[in-house]
C-alpha cells in the first residue's frame, strides 16, 4: 500500500520578526508568519480580488538560527516542509489545537538588503535542516531536495 504524502511548498512574506527560542536541551526553534497571497478577477463585476492566507511556520536548528539571524517582517522567502498539528490544555483546561509548518528547506528571495534580509541573503541563499552530502543520520542518508525553480519574483503565479 502506498504511503501518504505530507508537503508543503509556500513562497510568500514574514508577517513578523522571527521569533527564536530554546528548549530545555539547547535546541533553536523560530516561529513567525507568512503572508500568501493569490488574486482574480471577479467573473460578475471584473474587479480584481485578492485573498491573503497566513500561515505559522516553525523551523528548528540551524535553520531556526539562520532565520533569527537574517529574516526579517517583509523579506520574502521560498519554504517546503510539513503540515503538523498538535494540541494542549489551555489554562482553563480546554483542549486547544494549532496547525504548523514545519519548515525543512528554505531559500531567501529578496535582493541583497531587501526587506531587512540581511547582508548574505542574496536569490541563492538557500538553506536546508538536512545533512549535508556525506553526513548520515541513522542508517541512511538523507538526500537533499533540488533547489527552487529560478526566475524573476514576476513570474510568480500570485
Amino acid at each position: 500500500m502506498a504511503r501518504g504524502v505530507n508537503k508543503v511548498i509556500l513562497i510568500g512574506n514574514l508577517g513578523s520578526d522571527p521569533e527564536v527560542r530554546y528548549t530545555p536541551d539547547g535546541v533553536p526553534v523560530a516561529n513567525f508568519n507568512l503572508a500568501t497571497s493569490e488574486s482574480w478577477n471577479d467573473r460578475n463585476t471584473g474587479e480584481r480580488q485578492e485573498r491573503t492566507e497566513w500561515h505559522r511556520l516553525v523551523l528548528w536548528r540551524k535553520l531556526a538560527e539562520i532565520a533569527g539571524q537574517y529574516l526579517k517582517k517583509g523579506a520574502r522567502i521560498y519554504v517546503e516542509g510539513k503540515l503538523q498539528t498538535r494540541s494542549w490544555d489551555d489554562q482553563s483546561g480546554q483542549k486547544r489545537y494549532t496547525t504548523e509548518i514545519v519548515v525543512n528547506d528554505m531559500q531567501m528571495l529578496d535582493s541583497r538588503g531587501e526587506a531587512g534580509g540581511g547582508g548574505s541573503g542574496g536569490r541563492d541563499a538557500g538553506y536546508s535542516d538536512r545533512p549535508a552530502s556525506g553526513q548520515n543520520i541513522g542508517p541512511a542518508s538523507q538526500p537533499s531536495a533540488p533547489p527552487p525553480p529560478g526566475g524573476d519574483d514576476d513570474d510568480l503565479p500570485f
